[in-house]
């Protein structure tokens, strides 16, 4: 009997043990059939490289760079202007348009209505919350040439009055590329934009009169052309392409873009950074395509 009871307790734990067994091999298989059908997503990101360093944002941070850039250079301020502005966001807010904060803190820049900045409307819309943010800046005695830090906590008066220096090496690549001294030094690895049945250009132009104050020109069905060059002097005509054509790609995820050329470069979505194009195209001029 005893013997009869061992010998099914041991099938039966056999059995159990091979059941495990393939079950796991089952998990394993369907795991592995898993992982080769549906790949890894590569992960969306923004990336600014300049002087060999390489500074990332993700899309919603990089189209709120995008805007703090453009209101500068629609206002003729030079680069570390934008510099300030983009280190003080990242502090405040790390680049995101909140609608909470301390007291009544609002914004990118975590402006408060009660202390003179503007309605709360006012604050929460990135354009308003960069140009009265650049008001002050221009008031502040030396803010060109003042450390950073120095500059943002002028306007700020902030109870951390180091913590923006934290920030300066990414804030200073992105502002270099959004304002165009940093030729091709902006790219976003994005996931392919959805395209409609008629290419729509109405989010893209939308986006740039408000940033940029700056119009396009059709081209072809979902491709545009812009003119940087009115944006300042002629002799900036380089600078300007690149500027508003970086700017085009850091808002790229959220108005559709998929491809922008500059001169006889062109980024695409599924690239790696900025490629020869097949044509160059003039000096100031951007073309932009839409899904």
């Amino acid at each position: 009997m005893v013997r009869r009871r061992r010998r099914r307790t041991l099938a039966r734990l056999s059995a159990t043990v091979l059941v495990l067994a393939l079950g796991i091999g089952g998990v394993l298989v369907v795991v592995r059939w898993l992982g080769a059908s549906h790949p890894t997503p590569i992960a969306a990101v923004c990336t600014a490289e300049v002087d060999g360093t390489d500074w990332t944002l993700d899309p919603e941070q990089a189209q709120n760079a995008a805007v703090i850039a453009a209101i500068a250079v629609r206002r003729g301020l030079p680069a570390h202007a934008v510099t300030v502005a983009l280190a003080t966001a990242l502090q405040e807010s790390a680049l995101r348009n909140l609608d909470y904060g301390d007291r009544d803190s609002l914004g990118l820049f975590q402006q408060r209505p009660s202390q003179g900045w503007g309605t709360e409307a006012e604050v929460t819309d990135p354009v308003y919350a960069a140009g009265i943010f650049y008001d002050r800046l221009v008031e502040v005695d030396g803010w060109e040439t003042i450390a950073v830090t120095e500059a943002a906590q002028a306007v700020q008066r902030s109870a951390f009055a180091d913590a923006y220096a934290a920030h300066e090496g990414g804030a200073r690549a992105f502002a270099s590329a959004l304002t165009g001294w940093s030729p091709a030094a902006l790219t976003c690895t994005l996931t392919a934009a959805q395209v409609g049945t008629e290419p729509s250009t109405g989010a893209l132009t939308d986006r740039l009169g408000r940033d940029l104050g700056l119009s396009a020109s059709p081209v072809a069905a979902g491709v545009v052309d812009v003119d940087a060059t009115t944006l300042g002097a002629g002799d900036q005509a380089d600078r300007l392409g690149w500027a508003v054509g970086q700017w085009a790609v850091a808002v790229a995820a959220e108005v559709g873009v998929t491809s922008v050329q500059v001169g006889d470069k062109v980024w695409a979505r599924g690239q790696d950074g900025w490629a020869s194009a097949t044509a160059p195209i003039p000096a100031g001029t951007v073309q932009i395509t839409t899904a």
